[in-house]
């Protein structure tokens, strides 16, 4: 198994233990709260994840595939299911994801249709499931008011996540111009994307020069943003330099559905 693999199933046991811890500590009106998923509840986000793990462990009740675009699909099948249920399922799929990822019964280096529609090796695609269910977490810990974990190793797939996205974001959805540059920062990270003469936008390392635009913010603000949870608009983001560029950035940040 390869490190970087090794690390992907470290960082999707990690998150997806800490999120089941969290749910034990819920009270029952936690469980009906609403989350910057659009209606979805706390309840709701313990379904979504439960319900893609089973079909990737082959205990999927029904035959279809987890995409995109049927991401209520489970949200939908757990409806009628008491929230303690779905918690004591949810331990015994990690602990047989997680065993499986281990013992070598899953294929890792299997190129597989993931269901956001790009084939990988299987594990590569790991590394999204720690982003997608640290995500979720995420949701579940703001909504309840029980912030944590945000620096796990799954919040560092998703700065590899999100932050490789940037040069799409830059360069085609903000439509930046060749010559600007844009930087933007957390107090963790920093990303530095740079639009050539060819109207390609590229990360670079060069940092001698002033950006066109800076945009500074908090880790978890860049996640929300990154993870479709709030508007730029909304955001608490502080702009040096170009401020038209800059809100073109800050609307086009949502990388998932």
């Amino acid at each position: 198994m390869s490190e970087t693999w090794q690390s992907n199933i470290d960082a999707f046991e990690q998150t997806a233990r800490s999120m089941a811890e969290v749910g034990g500590d819920l009270g029952a009106e936690d469980w009906g709260r609403a989350t910057e998923c659009p209606g979805w509840s706390v309840k709701d986000q313990y379904s979504h994840v439960l319900g893609v793990e089973r079909w990737l462990l082959g205990e999927s009740g029904g035959g279809d595939r987890r995409t995109t675009a049927n991401t209520a699909l489970d949200v939908e099948a757990f409806r009628s299911r008491a929230p303690q249920e779905i918690l004591s399922e949810l331990r015994g799929v990690i602990d047989r994801r997680a065993e499986g990822l281990r013992s070598g019964t899953v294929d890792l280096a299997e190129v597989v249709d993931t269901p956001f529609g790009k084939a990988m090796p299987y594990g590569d695609f790991i590394r999204f499931r720690a982003f997608d269910v640290w995500m979720h977490e995420q949701d579940v810990r703001r909504a309840v008011g029980r912030p944590g974990n945000l620096d796990s190793p799954a919040a560092e797939c998703a700065g590899l996540i999100l932050g490789g996205a940037l040069t799409f974001v830059v360069g085609k959805r903000a439509a930046a111009e060749p010559g600007q540059t844009v930087v933007i920062e957390t107090p963790e990270r920093s990303w530095r994307v740079e639009v050539g003469d060819d109207r390609r936008a590229r990360f670079s390392g060069d940092g001698a020069t002033e950006p066109t635009v800076r945009l500074s913010m908090a880790w978890e603000t860049f996640i929300r943003l990154g993870g479709g949870r709030m508007r730029g608009a909304d955001a608490d983001v502080k702009v040096a330099g170009n401020r038209e560029l800059a809100g073109r950035v800050l609307a086009s940040m949502a990388i998932t559905p």
